[in-house]
């Protein structure tokens, strides 16, 4: 039943009085001592309570971490919050100073895990860590709430809202900017809607709407089509295809329900199989907001896959399962998976009666999918979407509150900016659109070649720039649109040595072959970059000292320091190359069934060059591949800062095998 506007704003006020009276008792104040691993923050704590209308005993402590301005007075404080649901603050605490720059030297940072996460009480729910949760996700989380009983309603958006004041009154602030990534910036939103008299200004990357995140992930289908254009505009996939959606509908229609296996070589040399099916080609574009390099190679994976050759798309779905292992293997990144569900399940929109039966909430929610059409997520399938969604588990949560009303608040008209990915489909920008409307004076940056988490995650300064303007009352400026060269399309891989063109003064066999080197060289490189880049930022560099490949076709090959080498490594079909390449010389041996065998090696200025099936040929310069060894050698932050002109870090946002705010 819906509430009239008097009475809502009634309740509203009396929520915000109580939970202000309940969280923040008359006097409290935050400690801080020195960390003992940063000399940057202060740590403290505070303790809240577990019910911030005082109506449910018990409190909890909040970890928070301090960074004290350098100047300016105590009014102000930049409150810094996570994503997930589930994502603790701390982790990252020294990356979002360094990020907010100039901003924080004039006001005071507070970083901190919100209740649940972290060490800030973190829930914990064994059944959803077991490996049986992946295949009975429903049984894993009734188990889940059995085990968090009835304090499991505490841990809503609203509850953490009331945190925050708490921090701020505890604090001694008058003002609050608060800068939320992902599902921090619903937090943001709720709190600037319920407090805005306290709030100076918002920064709102990668933004959830206020009554997100819708649990059908709309947006994200509607976006994939224009990602895809996007992707090739400019004529990026002018050699790989026509029309890059084409090929995905194409492809899915093959795949059916029932998909396919495909065949990918390890770094070992060794074949596996991997699955095939219409939600793996989505999980790999939506992981692609968090690895642009997966995406940038996903127009000529599914080309070639929809034209028989599956060999590049299954090189692509492996990849994107390690790219998913590494966000999860825990517990650096501080993700909270009870808490993600104890919120999630508890606030969100699900299309179901929530007193009803779990078999009914599914029958309920496959309806409504269905009522979507298959235009609005062509192209792919109502299970696709189902799988996407947490519908599967939270069909099983015990409904510990009443199901949430839409806010109709208003927001301050305070200085906001927002921050989205062109590129991205975790929350994509319609989502920022549609906040934006609702903000008076807000300013939308929409920033292109980035997908998730825009501070991280944006290849140039132009997010950055945007960020220190929008408080230095200067003009916002777009931003440029070429892409960095690793995020560019890659070319379409030969499916036979007759679609080589020969190498320019080489002609037949020979000179097809000797293209197919330098192919087979450049795809080495690449693959050597990405494997790099995947290590930034949480390894060291002497987590390079070895690095092994798997070749398109078959064979291996291996960076070590000083040299790499090359095992057989194929990329295309029926033609092989072995030998060691150092940064000033390159002996290798070219063969398989389909080449013209023979030796090749680096000469005099950059010149490859050899006998191939009898034939002399020659190369005056190799380009951008293998035997341009220098990038790899180099070391790690040389290798990014060439590939990437000036870089990109893996974005630090909660992810799981799902979708992930």
């Amino acid at each position: 039943m819906r509430r009239s506007a008097g009475k809502t704003a009634a309740v509203l006020l009396t929520a915000i009085i109580c939970s202000w009276a309940a969280a923040a008792p008359a006097g409290a104040r935050m400690t801080f001592s020195p960390c003992a691993h940063s000399t940057e923050f202060g740590c403290g704590h505070l303790t809240v309570a577990l019910d911030p209308s005082g109506a449910y005993p018990g409190d909890l402590t909040l970890a928070i971490r301090r960074h004290r301005a350098q100047a300016g007075d105590d009014e102000s404080a930049v409150i810094a919050l996570a994503g997930g649901p589930g994502q603790a603050g701390l982790p990252f605490a020294e990356q979002t100073l360094s990020m907010l720059g100039a901003i924080v030297a004039t006001r005071d940072l507070i970083v901190f895990d919100t209740r649940g996460t972290g060490f800030s009480h973190a829930l914990s729910c064994p059944s959803l860590e077991s490996p049986a949760a992946e295949a009975r996700p429903g049984t894993a989380l009734s188990q889940c709430a059995q085990r968090l009983g009835p304090t499991r309603r505490f841990y809503t958006t609203a509850d953490s809202v009331a945190d925050i004041e708490a921090i701020r009154v505890a604090g001694g602030y008058d003002k609050l900017v608060l800068y939320g990534t992902s599902y921090g910036t619903k937090l943001a939103e709720e709190y600037a809607q319920a407090y805005p008299s306290h709030v100076e200004a918002l920064v709102l990357d990668s933004v959830v709407p206020p009554n997100g995140p819708d649990p059908l992930n709309r947006a994200t289908f509607t976006a994939v089509p224009r990602i895809l254009r996007q992707l090739c505009a400019r004529h990026a996939c002018a050699r790989i295809t026509p029309n890059p959606n084409a090929d995905l509908a194409n492809l899915i229609r093959r795949l059916g329900k029932r998909g396919r296996r495909a065949r990918w070589i390890d770094g070992h040399g060794r074949a596996h199989t991997i699955a095939v099916s219409s939600y793996s080609l989505l999980d790999t574009l939506i992981q692609g907001d968090l690895e642009p390099t997966l995406r940038s190679e996903f127009p000529a994976a599914v080309r070639s896959a929809a034209h028989g050759d599956d060999a590049a798309l299954a090189r692509l779905l492996e990849r994107t399962h390690m790219s998913e292992e590494g966000e999860t293997e825990g517990p650096p990144e501080g993700f909270d998976t009870a808490l993600y569900y104890a919120t999630t399940c508890e606030e969100c929109l699900f299309p179901w009666n929530r007193a009803a039966a779990p078999a009914t909430r599914l029958t309920e929610a496959r309806a409504g999918i269905d009522a979507l059409g298959a235009r609005a997520i062509a192209p792919f399938t109502p299970a696709d979407v189902l799988d996407l969604s947490d519908i599967p588990a939270c069909a099983f949560w015990p409904f510990a509150t009443p199901a949430p009303v839409l806010s109709q608040a208003a927001f301050p008209s305070v200085p906001t900016l927002i921050l989205s990915g062109a590129d991205d489909l975790r929350t994509p920008t319609a989502n920022a659109r549609e906040v934006a409307a609702q903000i008076p004076g807000s300013k939308l940056l929409v920033v292109p070649n980035t997908g998730h988490s825009v501070l991280e995650s944006d290849p140039t300064n132009c997010s950055s720039d945007a960020l220190q303007a929008l408080f230095a009352d200067k003009p916002i400026r777009p931003c440029a649109t070429a892409p960095p060269a690793l995020f560019r399309p890659t070319p379409l891989p030969p499916a036979r040595l007759a679609d080589v063109a020969p190498v320019k003064g080489s002609s037949g066999k020979a000179g097809r072959t000797l293209a197919a080197v330098l192919l087979t060289l450049a795809d080495f490189d690449r693959q050597l970059a990405v494997q790099a880049l995947a290590q930034l930022g949480s390894e060291s560099v002497t987590a390079l000292s070895s690095v092994s490949v798997g070749g398109l076709r078959s064979g291996w090959a291996q960076f070590t320091p000083g040299k790499l080498v090359l095992h057989r490594y194929s990329y295309v079909p029926g033609v092989t190359v072995s030998g060691v390449i150092s940064s000033t010389s390159a002996e290798l041996s070219v063969g398989g069934p389909a080449a013209a065998p023979g030796p090749l090696h680096l000469g005099p200025g950059h010149t490859l060059s050899g006998l191939l099936e009898g034939q002399r040929v020659s190369v005056a310069s190799a380009g951008p591949s293998a035997l341009d060894a220098h990038t790899a050698l180099r070391g790690p932050r040389s290798a990014r800062m060439a590939l990437t002109s000036p870089g990109c870090s893996r974005a630090a946002c909660a992810s799981r095998s799902r979708q992930r705010f």
